[in-house]
């Protein structure tokens, strides 16, 4: 299982992406889309992939759809969403691995508004940590890097010194382009991801390392 990225395998700080990273929603989100896009007369099949790793308001204003505002219906898919979390479970082995992290060295980066952001990882056990960045914080969502950029801000580091877990191509594409190493999580991929990233399936018999210096490196537990 590939544990580092070979152009920098220290890190100042972790990003994480959340659905899909860190907890597995697909169930309840795909439900709730799927009654939109029924309301809407959007093909149900080649809707759903599209939906994952960006804000609501971004997927429903690309359907370009006359008459449909984009905000309003994005507020009533947070709405349903904060409503409905059954099934929403951590990724396996997600928690220890935060737990084992300095606590001002990683934060959550994800497309969902703060409210439903917190309510998912309520329902999975996965505490909030000091630094989260959510939908309401940059009028860009993902593949734009600007999530990233303010992450690492945050934790007052650059975002070249930061390793992102990410699960979908706009998450990659935003820490990419954010200048950060890549880590793909393909715990609920269902089709391979062609991507030139390392991976691992999910945070099982994955740990770090801190030196002295205070920098990470991914290792492999015995």
């Amino acid at each position: 299982m590939p544990v580092s990225s070979p152009s920098n395998p220290t890190y100042r700080a972790f990003l994480f992406d959340m659905d899909g990273t860190l907890l597995n929603s697909i169930a309840a989100a795909e439900r709730i889309w799927t009654r939109w896009a029924m309301r809407h007369g959007v093909d149900v099949a080649t809707f759903l992939p599209t939906i994952h790793g960006v804000r609501a308001i971004d997927t429903i204003a690309r359907q370009q759809l006359p008459g449909v505002n984009a905000e309003v219906e994005a507020a009533q898919i947070t709405r349903e969403e904060i409503d409905d979390v059954e099934g929403v479970v951590a990724v396996p082995g997600a928690l220890a691995f935060l737990q084992s992290l300095p606590p001002r060295q990683w934060a959550i980066v994800t497309s969902a508004p703060m409210a439903l952001a917190l309510r998912r990882m309520e329902a999975a056990g996965i505490p909030p940590p000091a630094v989260m960045v959510s939908a309401e914080d940059v009028s860009d969502g993902k593949p734009n890097p600007a999530c990233y950029r303010v992450a690492a801000e945050r934790l007052q580091v650059t975002s070249g010194e930061c390793l992102v877990f990410e699960d979908a191509v706009a998450g990659i594409q935003a820490g990419e382009a954010a200048g950060a190493d890549v880590m793909v999580v393909t715990a609920t991929h269902t089709h391979p991801l062609d991507t030139a990233h390392p991976s691992v399936r999910d945070y099982r018999g994955l740990g770090v390392k801190v030196d002295e210096a205070g920098l990470m490196r991914l290792h492999t537990l015995s």
